[in-house]
């Protein structure tokens, strides 16, 4: 891997950098990706905090007054911060707020993992003394979201099932009758059914019905974007098609890179993806194709963490590094932090 906590492949990287989401500019500073684009403050707010505030008299006018043009030290296609390999941990944070945080209001360095059982304790040691020379060089660490993922310890899927409560696995299994009507393939990036536009067009318009539906609107990305992934036999990406009758109803983008299951990307139809429970069709599926190809995790992703509970799936935090120009609002982060920790809670809540 190129990068200190990559658990995607290189190629997906690559084309984060040559077809950014939509109104994003990707750069470099100290070796490090990064990227500018525009960002509502209260986007990683907790959920009540956000509807009382967009709620308030006024905000269709004054609340264009929380969206800032912010640096990003990462991507949207990685699930953590990655660093260059060579970094000195303790040098890193400065020279990213001296490149990045003094030519934007704000800087966060998003999605840098806490003890995570996906990658090596030296890993884990490095971002630790990153964080903490983050604090030195003025920027406030946030805890940031929960990372969904199911050890591939089991031998099957009641083996899996029986170590959830009895009511969920009466209703899982419930839900499940419905996988009987649905086929799925199995196409690897890079496969010549990619090169006609038409197939293109259809997966890229069932992105944007889930990017629609998503509570959160941050990175969309592009048609091409999604065209360079799917055409690309070199990254190693295998997409499970879901079909209908028949019918695409849904897809879903993998990456199997050093013995983990990577969940990048979801297209469905609805309502047909709600009404075959397609959802919990396609957990299941890939529980069982990292099973068979003997992998070790299955990595399930940011969104939706209480339904990814719900089907077994456990966490690992992250913390995000925020940098303001301004020290009155740096000193105003360090107050209303524990607003912006809504995935921290919930998490403890879950697992305790």
């Amino acid at each position: 891997m190129q990068y200190l906590n990559q658990l995607e492949p290189d190629a997906l990287i690559a084309r984060f950098a040559e077809h950014p989401p939509i109104d994003f500019r990707v750069l470099e500073a100290a070796g490090t990706p990064a990227f500018v684009a525009p960002f509502d403050l209260l986007t990683t707010a907790d959920a009540d905090v956000r509807q009382k505030i967009v709620r308030a008299p006024g905000y269709g006018w004054w609340g264009r007054l929380l969206r800032w043009r912010t640096a990003f030290v990462g991507t949207t296609v990685s699930e953590y911060a990655l660093f260059p390999r060579d970094a000195d941990a303790s040098r890193l944070p400065a020279a990213l707020r001296d490149q990045l945080g003094r030519g934007q209001r704000l800087l966060i360095v998003k999605d840098i993992p806490q003890a995570s059982p996906l990658f090596d304790a030296a890993s884990g040691a490095w971002c630790g003394r990153f964080a903490e020379a983050c604090q030195t060089a003025g920027f406030v660490l946030l805890e940031g979201q929960a990372l969904a993922y199911v050890p591939i310890d089991f031998a099957s899927e009641d083996d899996y099932l029986a170590r959830l409560s009895s009511g969920r696995r009466k209703d899982i299994r419930r839900k499940l009758r419905k996988r009987d009507e649905v086929a799925v393939d199995e196409v690897r990036c890079g496969d010549a059914l990619f090169a006609n536009d038409a197939v293109v067009d259809a997966y890229y318009a069932l992105y944007e019905n889930v990017y629609a539906q998503s509570e959160i609107h941050f990175d969309k990305l592009s048609r091409a974007f999604f065209a360079a992934v799917l055409r690309d036999a070199a990254n190693g990406g295998v997409v499970f098609v879901y079909r209908h009758q028949g019918e695409m109803i849904g897809w879903n983008l993998c990456f199997a890179v050093d013995g983990k299951l990577i969940d990048k990307y979801v297209g469905f139809a609805y309502p047909q993806a709600r009404e075959q429970n397609l959802y919990f069709t396609s957990w299941f599926h890939n529980l069982a194709w990292a099973r068979e190809q003997g992998l070790t995790h299955y990595v399930a992703g940011w969104t939706d963490p209480q339904i990814k509970a719900y089907l077994g799936a456990q966490f690992t935090l992250t913390r995000h590094a925020i940098y303001l120009r301004n020290p009155l609002l740096r000193l105003l982060a360090r107050r209303l932090g524990r607003f912006f920790e809504s995935d921290s809670q919930w998490a403890a809540d879950e697992q305790a």
